[in-house]
């Protein structure tokens, strides 16, 4: 199935509280009913108009794909000054739970869209920071200086999880920088229990850390709902370039890359089987159950 998508944006979410309403961007096949919902989140600075690559992929193959730009965006200038700057790890989490809680209105705010959503069947994805995002609603948990797990944000009307270039723990492996300034990079993954998927490069090597690539894999052993891990080869942050088309940014550019997280990916959220071998010579699928067998 490749159909033609539309989409739609800004859709205006009223966010008093927030201190600037959220929107987002609808993406969304232009015929077809029943269609699951991917919930995107974006990494650091990035808006609803990236990752184009994914979204119009996930879209064409059948879903609706609604993408928050969060406060961290630099469409939005919300600077270090701003009183909202320090928790905004914590607004991008009540983002993704306020795209929930307003289906009805995005459906309404669509033009063809009412009625073609399929509740049952939503999940969440993101990249970088946005994975970090995504996974506070998959179980995971924020540890404080103490040790101590913070507030559980899991959301159980999310069934499964994609999680691209997640970080991964903290403490030794953070730099000094990051555990000073970036105080929720200390997740803890034992209770990540949603049934997902992790995406990591072999070549991702992040500022923030003084591990190496195996930092951006380290949920898959410690979480009990992270059940496959594909590992890309000679792949970067950007994992050859799902952050946009024309992506300047992109150092490890790869269509072939970016079409085998497509494939990939699709697979897992469609909860079909994948062989163990789909990755061929580009990079290599790890899971915990049967061979092939993502969910």
């Amino acid at each position: 199935m490749n159909t033609p998508v539309i989409s739609v944006r800004p859709v205006v979410l009223p966010a008093p509280e927030r201190g600037d309403d959220l929107q987002v961007r609808v993406t969304a096949p232009v015929a077809g009913g029943d269609l699951p919902v991917i919930v995107f989140s974006h990494g650091f600075s990035k808006s609803m108009d990236d990752y184009a690559p994914l979204v119009d992929h996930w879209a064409a193959q059948g879903f609706a794909v609604v993408q928050p730009t969060h406060l961290d965006s630099t469409t939005l200038n919300v600077v270090p000054g701003d009183p909202r700057y320090s928790s905004i790890w914590g607004h991008r989490v009540d983002d993704l739970v306020r795209v929930l809680d307003s289906l009805d209105r995005i459906e309404a705010a669509v033009p063809g869209l009412a009625g073609r959503l399929d509740r049952s069947r939503i999940s969440a994805a993101g990249h970088s920071w946005g994975a970090q995002t995504v996974s506070m609603l998959l179980g995971a948990r924020v540890l404080d200086a103490d040790g101590v797990p913070g507030e559980n944000r899991r959301d159980p009307r999310i069934t499964a999880g994609v999680l691209l270039a997640l970080t991964g723990t903290g403490g030794d492996n953070l730099t000094p920088f990051a555990a000073e300034h970036f105080p929720f990079m200390n997740p803890d993954f034992a209770q990540l229990s949603t049934p997902s998927l992790m995406v990591a490069g072999d070549k991702d090597q992040s500022m923030l850390s003084p591990a190496g690539p195996e930092w951006f894999t380290e949920a898959y052993p410690l979480s009990p709902g992270v059940t496959s891990l594909l590992t890309v080869f000679g792949a970067e942050h950007s994992l050859g370039g799902i952050t946009g088309y024309l992506s300047t940014e992109t150092t490890d550019e790869s269509p072939e890359r970016v079409a085998l997280i497509q494939r990939v990916t699709t697979a897992f959220l469609r909860g079909t089987p994948v062989p163990a071998d789909a990755a061929g010579a580009l990079g290599r699928l790890d899971t915990k159950f049967s061979a092939g067998d993502l969910r």
